[in-house]
């Protein structure tokens, strides 16, 4: 078995919750916010398109921005215009594609990261060999594969991804998660995106904070302990950088809550 299969199946979702010391209830001083969405903010749905933003949830954001003075963004896998889509009429500060597209101030426009023909042509060869049972989401440089819905084509994706390393241009890198697997760039790299966000006002000289659920977000909690801050995984498994754990979404919106 290599040694990603190994540690997907180390943290695979099946495996009892590691206990681990919850945040302190109230957060206290000058400090930024750093969110993920999915499996954070939001439930996992089999497709990401599947999944729905309540008008509670907005008006918790809006809050929690006014608050911290803007000093708040999301730090996502998903692209900012599908961040903008999913939250509309919001359009808050955000880190897209892991970090390859970023909206710093709200009204900034965002390059759009596209898509590189070798990149298009693998996303084309999986999605023809594994067929209906797995949703391929093509984000420019990144490619996700999702395999929620059939969680027994997911070694199948792995091996494929990790195969294409050796025909692609130098620079990829596969990160496995939760339900499914990614090809990103190696400069696609959440805690990258955070250290941008930190060297701007109104973020500057803040302690910063960062909820994730998943593999992909370890570098953003890694990057959170270097700066003195405070990392919280969410449905945290075995092995986790992160300092703090919350048992679910549920209990993480409620955790946001209390800092208003």
């Amino acid at each position: 078995m290599n040694e990603v299969l190994q540690k997907m199946i180390s943290e695979s979702p099946q495996k009892p919750q590691a206990v681990m010391p919850k945040p302190q209830a109230v957060l206290t001083g000058e400090w930024a916010l750093f969110l993920d969405i999915d499996g954070t903010l939001l439930e996992h749905a089999e497709h990401p398109d599947a999944v729905s933003v309540s008008d509670e949830l907005r008006s918790l954001l809006q809050g929690l921005d006014r608050k911290l003075d803007g000093a708040l963004a999301f730090i996502t896998g998903r692209s900012v215009a599908a961040v903008d889509h999913l939250f509309q009429p919001l359009k808050l500060r955000a880190a897209g594609l892991y970090g390859l597209e970023h909206r710093l101030s709200p009204g900034d426009d965002v390059e759009i990261a596209d898509e590189p023909a070798d990149i298009a042509a693998l996303a084309d060869e999986i999605e023809a060999e594994l067929g209906r049972g797995a949703y391929i989401e093509r984000k420019g440089r990144v490619l996700a594969i999702h395999t929620r819905a059939a969680p027994h084509l997911l070694p199948r994706a792995t091996q494929l991804v990790e195969q294409a390393l050796a025909t692609l241009p130098k620079g990829y890198r596969v990160v496995p998660g939760n339900a499914g697997v990614e090809l990103l760039p190696l400069e696609a790299a959440k805690g990258a995106a955070i250290r941008r966000f930190m060297d701007i006002a109104p973020f500057t000289g803040r302690r910063p904070v960062f909820l994730g659920d998943d593999t992909s977000d370890e570098n953003g909690f890694e990057t959170i302990n270097d700066t003195g801050g405070i990392s919280i995984r969410v449905k945290p498994p075995a092995h986790t950088t992160a300092q703090y754990g919350l048992a679910g979404v549920a209990e993480t919106l409620a955790w946001l809550r209390g800092q208003l």
